[in-house]
């Protein structure tokens, strides 16, 4: 076993050196872990308070749109398609942060890669998303689709004489 140009077997420390080296690199990934379990609650956190900042402007602009959602509704659209409109809305939302989080992520390690690689060594390798990230981003889309239902409904229930009565 060579480690930086020194054969671990024949060196003065014997081959008790590679079990220590083991060991050494068994407790540093058991630190990254800690580390990236940290991250990933840190990032839930992110996606928990940004879902809960578009349930906020999804709310916030149906109060200030209900003579729009009237008016669709004056024309002939039923309450479903009022329904579906802002679902789609929520949906879209969430997809834009995803795609536009993914294109930020790619662009900022594509600028880091050679600063890091050039001072401190290491090399990091732009890939696709693994089958766990996927997973995360599925759920994040679904959430996303979970928090629309709320406003969605309210604008469901919205009555068409409601938005069209003028307000003092």
């Amino acid at each position: 076993f060579r480690w930086f140009g020194l054969c671990v077997n024949e060196s003065a420390w014997g081959p008790w050196s590679a079990r220590l080296f083991g060991v050494w690199v068994s407790e540093i990934w058991g630190i990254i872990g800690i580390a990236e379990n940290a991250l990933l609650i840190v990032s839930g956190f992110v996606v928990v308070v940004g879902l809960f900042g578009m349930l906020t402007a999804l709310l916030t602009s149906l109060n200030e749109r209900r003579r729009e959602m009237a008016i669709l509704r004056s024309v002939g659209a039923r309450p479903g398609h009022i329904f579906a409109l802002i679902m789609g809305e929520a949906v879209a939302l969430t997809l834009a942060g995803i795609i536009l989080g993914l294109l930020l992520l790619y662009a900022l390690l594509s600028i880091a890669r050679p600063i890091i690689e050039a001072r401190y060594g290491l090399y990091i390798e732009l890939g696709g998303l693994t089958s766990h990230e996927t997973l995360l981003l599925g759920i994040v889309l679904l959430s996303g689709f979970v928090v629309g239902i709320l406003p969605s409904y309210r604008a469901y229930r919205l009555s068409l004489a409601d938005g069209l009565a003028i307000r003092i």
